[in-house]
C-alpha cells in the first residue's frame, strides 16, 4: 500500500529550524512508542482483514524528535512478544519514519489472538524506551467458518411485536475463553444468563442488507458459568423491516423481511479443544413486550406482557414456539470493525412544566439524538405517550410540525417520535427504547390516568457513534466557542454508523451533507472507521453505469435526476480527505474503481466538459447560483481527485487521461463562466465566487482579485451570508486562504440574520437546516449541511492544514490568521503523529504565536505579515516562511 507521496526537494526549500524549544531541559524522557492500534481500534476482536493495518505514534518531547527506524514483532504469546520474540512476524529493524503499515507476516488464522509490539529508534539512532504490548484478535476471516443457521420467528413483515429467542447449553469442560459472533438482519440485543452483552446500541450498523451484512464480536468469557447457561436474543426491525411509511419508500425495499439472525458462540476449553453453540432449529421463540418498534418513528412497550427471566437458564419455555430456518439476506457477512453507537452522555432534565396530573413537558436544555429513560409508577393499564420534539407551541406543548412532514402513516397507531408504554401497576417501572432513536430537546408526557412525575423522572441519553474527540478550539469570543460546540453536537447527532442529515425527520445518509461536513468531522473526531464503512455502502449502492443515489444506504430511492456531482461526489471527496488526514490510501484504493465509473458516467453525459447533473446550492438565503457552473465545478473536483489517486496508485495511463480531463473541465468552466478582466465568475454572487476559489478553478495570478471581489460582494450584502450549502462549504475558506481572513472572520462571528451566530443567539445548541428560523419548510433544528465552519476554525484561524505531498500531518502546513476581532485563539488537533497546537494571542501591539509540532512530524509555517511588521524568534528577525521540526516554538509578530 502506498501511504505517502515521495516529494522532491524544492529549490526554494525554507530553512529548517533546529533551535532549542521552549522548556527544553536536561533529563527529559527519551522516546517511546504508544497509542498502538489495529485497524484504528484499540485491542480489537473480530478482525477480518487478512493484512490488518497497524499504527502507533512516538512520544518524544525533545526538539527535532523523529523516528529513524522501527521493528514490529507479532506473535501468539504475549510474554514472548514482550521479549521481542514473535512467531508470526518480525519485521526486523527497518529504516523508516512510517507509523502506519500493513501486517506482512505469516497468514493469519481465524479466531486467534495475536499480540504485537513495536520498537522505535529515535533521531540519534538510539533504541527508544519500551512500549506496550497490544493485541488484535481475528474473527471469521471467511464465510466458511460460520456454523450457525439464520433463524427467524417466521412471522409476516407486518407483525408488530419484536421476537424473543432463547437456547440453553452447558459447557462440557472448564472454559478458557468464549466469543460470541452475531449478525442480524434488523437490530438485536444479545443476552447471556440474563444480562445484556456489551454496551452497544443499534447493532449491527445499517447496510444494504441484500449486499452486505455486518457481524459483531464479543468476549463473553466472564458471563459464562458452570452448569446450565442461557443465550437470549431480542430482534428489532431497524432499517431492515421498515413498517412506517415515508416518502423514501423504505417499506418497499427489496431486502425487506421479518428480522432474523445468525450466531456462533465459540468456546475454547482449557485443554485446547473448542465447541460452538450455534443458532439452529433447537432455539425457541416468543413475542416480547415490545409491541411495536420502528427506527423511523418510535417504540411501544406493554409491561403487562413481560416474561421475567426469559433469558435465564431456569425459565420455563414450554409455551414458546419453534424457530424457522431461513436463507441468509446476503452472501457477504463481514466484521463490524468500527466504533459502535453507544449512550455516550447522560443529559439530565433542565426544567419541567406540569400542565395537570396527566400532562408534563420536560426540557433537556439542548438538542440531541438519542432516547429518554422514564421512571414511573401508575395503575395497571395506564397508557403513557412520550412525544419527542425540537420546538414548543406558544402554549408550551411539544410541536412536531417541523419534523413530521415526510411521514405518511396509514393510521394513528404509530405516531411520530412518540414512545407509547402501558403500565403493569407493579411498582416503579423503567423504560428506555432499545431499537429506536430520536432528535429532540423536549419531551411531552401525557397519560391516560393521573400520574406523578418530577424532574428526575426523565433522563436523556445522547446516542451516536462513539468516536474519540480529536480536536478542540478556544477563543476570546464566546460566540465562536459556542458555535464550535453546537457544530460538534450536530455532527455527533448525525453520526449513527453513517453520517445522516438529521436525527429526526429523515435519518438519511444524504451524500452532500456527508462531504460538506467531512473536514469538520475529521478535525474534531476520529471518524475513519465510520467513513470506511459508509464508502463500502457507496460501492454496494452504485449502479453498473456508475450512478450513485443521493441517500446511502437506500431502499431504492434517490437514483433520480438531481443526484449529481454536488451531492454524490462523496465517492471521491471523502476517500481523499481520509488520505489527507490519516496518510492512509486504503480507502482511495478500495474506492478507485467506483470513482472511475462515476467520473466516466458524467463524462458520457457531459462530453463538452460541462454538466447540469446536480441539485445546486440548496437552501440559499436569496441569490441563486448557476446549476451548470456548480455541478461542473464538482465534476472537476472528482476528476482532479481521480488523477491524483491514479498517480498515487501507480496507474500512469489513468493519471494522464484524467489529468487531461480535469484540465478540459476547468477550461470549459472558465471559458464560459469566468471574466478575467473583471475577476467575476458567473453572475458574481457569493457562492459562485467562493466555489471557484475553494476548488481551484481560478488561474493562479487572479486568485487575489477574485477573493477581493468576493469580499466586496460580502460587504455589499451587509457583511452577511448569501449562500446555500455549496457556498457555506466554500466561502470562509475562499476568503481566508486568499488574503481576506478579516472578512471571513466577520462572517463567522456575525450574530444577526443570516448567519451561523444568529442561530446561537436565538438559543441554538445545534446547527439548523435553514438560515431563516421562521421559514415554512426545511426547518429541522439539527442538521449538518451548513457545518463546514467547525472545520474552518482549525484552518482559517488556527491555520492547521494537512500537506497533500506528506499527508496524515507528517508535514503540517500552518497558515494562521491573526484576525482583528479576536484577542486570542487556540486550535488543537490530535493527528496520526500526535498533538498539533496552533495558538496566538495579542500583547499590546504584538502577536505571540505558539506552536507545538509532534514527534516524527515537521511543519511549514507561513506567517501573515502585514506591511511594517516582522517575525521574531528569540529576539531575532526570521523569514515569514519557515520549516520547523518537532518541538514547541514561540514567535512574535511585531
Amino acid at each position: 500500500m502506498n501511504l505517502y507521496f515521495k516529494k522532491s526537494l524544492s529549490l526554494f526549500l525554507p530553512i529548517l529550524f533546529t533551535l532549542p524549544s521552549i522548556g527544553q531541559t536536561k533529563g527529559l524522557l527519551t522516546a517511546k512508542p504508544g497509542a498502538l492500534q489495529c485497524e484504528y481500534l484499540v485491542n480489537p476482536i473480530g478482525i477480518d482483514a487478512l493484512k490488518p493495518r497497524l499504527s502507533w505514534l512516538m512520544t518524544d518531547s525533545r526538539q527535532g524528535a523523529k523516528q529513524t527506524a522501527y521493528r514490529i514483532v507479532v506473535g501468539k504469546d504475549s510474554i514472548a512478544v514482550s521479549k521481542k520474540k514473535g512467531d508470526s512476524w518480525d519485521s526486523g529493524k527497518t529504516k523508516s519514519a512510517a507509523a502506519l503499515l500493513n501486517y506482512a507476516g505469516d497468514p493469519l488464522n481465524a479466531f486467534t489472538k495475536y499480540f504485537w509490539t513495536v520498537e522505535l529508534w529515535d533521531k540519534d539512532g538510539k533504541l527508544a524506551g519500551k512500549g506496550p504490548v497490544a493485541s488484535f484478535e481475528t474473527g471469521m476471516l471467511t464465510a466458511d467458518n460460520w456454523k450457525g443457521a439464520w433463524i427467524s420467528d417466521g412471522n409476516d413483515v407486518n407483525k408488530r411485536p419484536a421476537p424473543y429467542f432463547r437456547k440453553t447449553f452447558e459447557p462440557s469442560k472448564q472454559v478458557k475463553s468464549a466469543r460470541a459472533y452475531i449478525v442480524a438482519a434488523g437490530l438485536y440485543e444479545l443476552y447471556l444468563n440474563g444480562k445484556k452483552v456489551g454496551n452497544h446500541r443499534l447493532d449491527p450498523m445499517y447496510t444494504r442488507f441484500d449486499k452486505r451484512n455486518l457481524y459483531v464480536s464479543y468476549d463473553v468469557t466472564a458471563q459464562l458459568k458452570k452448569g446450565s447457561n442461557a443465550i437470549g436474543v431480542l430482534l428489532g426491525n431497524g432499517w431492515y423491516n421498515h413498517q412506517a411509511m415515508a416518502v423514501w419508500n423504505f417499506d418497499k425495499a427489496a431486502w425487506r423481511a421479518r428480522p432474523a439472525f445468525c450466531m456462533d458462540l465459540r468456546i475454547t476449553y482449557t485443554d485446547g479443544t473448542t465447541a460452538v453453540i450455534t443458532s439452529d432449529k433447537d432455539w425457541k421463540t416468543s413475542l416480547s413486550p415490545i409491541i411495536s418498534n420502528n427506527i423511523y418513528t418510535a417504540e411501544h412497550y406493554d409491561f403487562r406482557l413481560e416474561q421475567p427471566g426469559w433469558n435465564t437458564a431456569d425459565f420455563d419455555d414450554r409455551k414458546w414456539a419453534p424457530v424457522v430456518l431461513r436463507k441468509a439476506p446476503s452472501e457477504l457477512v463481514v466484521s463490524q470493525a468500527m466504533q459502535p453507537i453507544r449512550n455516550v452522555k447522560e443529559i439530565p432534565v433542565k426544567s419541567m412544566k406540569k400542565f395537570d396530573d396527566t400532562t408534563y413537558v420536560f426540557d433537556l436544555g439542548q438538542n440531541i439524538s438519542g432516547v429518554t429513560k422514564i421512571k414511573v409508577k401508575g395503575a395497571e393499564g395506564t397508557v403513557l405517550r412520550l412525544k419527542h420534539g425540537e420546538r414548543l407551541y406558544a402554549n408550551g406543548r411539544v410541536d412536531l410540525s417541523n419534523i413530521d412532514v415526510y411521514y405518511r402513516p396509514k393510521d394513528q397507531t404509530d405516531p411520530f417520535q412518540t414512545d407509547i408504554i402501558t403500565l403493569s401497576g407493579k411498582g416503579e417501572l423503567e423504560f428506555m427504547p432499545k431499537f429506536n432513536y430520536k432528535g429532540f430537546q423536549y419531551v411531552e408526557v401525557t397519560s391516560s390516568k393521573p400520574i406523578e412525575l418530577n424532574k428526575e423522572s426523565i433522563t436523556g441519553y445522547f446516542m451516536h457513534s462513539d468516536v474519540a474527540p480529536k480536536g478542540k478550539i478556544s477563543s476570546s469570543n464566546p460566540l465562536i466557542d459556542r458555535l464550535w460546540w453546537a457544530t460538534n453536537n450536530s455532527y455527533l447527532s448525525n453520526l449513527m454508523g453513517y453520517p445522516t442529515d438529521c436525527p429526526q425527520r429523515e435519518k438519511n445518509g444524504w451524500t452532500g451533507d456527508g462531504h460538506f461536513a467531512i473536514e469538520t468531522g475529521l478535525f474534531n473526531f476520529d471518524g475513519i472507521t465510520v467513513y470506511e464503512k459508509w464508502l463500502a455502502d457507496h460501492r454496494d449502492e452504485q449502479k453498473p453505469n456508475g450512478v450513485l443515489p443521493d441517500i446511502i444506504p437506500t431502499g431504492g430511492w434517490g437514483y433520480g435526476t438531481a443526484n449529481g456531482t454536488d451531492w454524490t461526489s462523496t465517492i471521491a471527496i471523502i476517500p481523499w480527505n481520509i488520505y489527507l488526514f490519516y496518510g492512509d490510501s486504503q480507502l482511495l484504493a478500495d474506492s478507485y474503481g467506483s470513482m472511475k465509473k462515476y467520473v466516466n458516467y458524467i463524462t458520457q453525459i457531459s462530453p463538452n466538459g460541462l454538466t447540469t447533473f446536480g441539485r445546486g446550492d440548496w437552501v440559499p438565503v436569496k441569490s441563486k447560483s448557476d446549476l451548470e457552473y456548480t455541478s461542473s465545478t464538482y465534476y472537476f473536483v472528482d476528476a482532479t481527485i481521480l488523477y491524483k489517486t491514479a498517480k498515487l496508485l501507480n496507474k500512469q495511463a489513468d493519471y494522464e487521461y484524467y489529468l487531461a480531463l480535469a484540465e478540459k473541465i476547468k477550461t470549459s468552466i472558465n471559458n464560459k463562466y469566468f471574466n478575467p478582466e473583471t475577476g467575476i465568475y458567473a453572475s458574481g454572487v457569493q457562492t459562485e465566487l467562493s466555489v471557484a476559489l475553494q476548488w481551484g478553478l481560478v488561474p493562479e495570478g487572479l486568485k487575489l482579485k477574485v477573493a477581493e471581489n468576493l469580499a466586496k460582494r460580502v460587504a455589499a450584502d451587509g457583511m452577511h451570508l448569501d449562500v446555500g450549502v455549496l457556498g457555506a462549504k466554500a466561502i470562509l475558506n475562499a476568503l481566508s486562504d486568499n488574503g481576506q481572513a478579516e472578512t471571513a472572520y466577520k462572517l463567522a462571528a456575525q450574530d444577526t440574520y443570516p448567519s451561523w451566530g444568529w442561530w446561537i443567539v436565538n438559543g441554538a445548541t445545534t446547527l439548523y437546516e435553514n438560515w431563516d428560523i421562521k421559514a415554512e419548510r426545511d426547518i429541522s433544528l439539527n442538521h449538518m449541511m451548513f457545518g463546514e465552519i467547525g472545520g474552518w476554525f482549525f484552518k482559517g484561524l488556527g491555520g492547521i492544514h494537512p500537506d497533500e505531498q506528506q499527508p496524515g500531518f507528517k508535514r503540517i502546513q500552518l497558515r494562521p490568521n491573526f484576525v482583528s476581532g479576536l484577542e486570542h485563539f487556540k486550535a488543537e488537533h490530535d493527528g496520526p503523529y500526535g498533538k498539533i497546537i496552533s495558538a496566538w494571542k495579542r500583547s499590546g501591539n504584538k502577536v505571540i504565536y505558539t506552536v507545538t509540532i509532534p514527534a516524527n512530524s515537521d511543519a511549514v509555517v507561513n506567517f501573515p505579515v502585514t506591511p511594517g511588521k516582522k517575525v521574531y524568534r528569540n529576539g531575532k528577525v526570521i523569514a515569514p516562511k519557515i520549516t520547523i521540526s518537532a518541538g514547541v516554538y514561540q514567535f512574535e509578530i511585531a
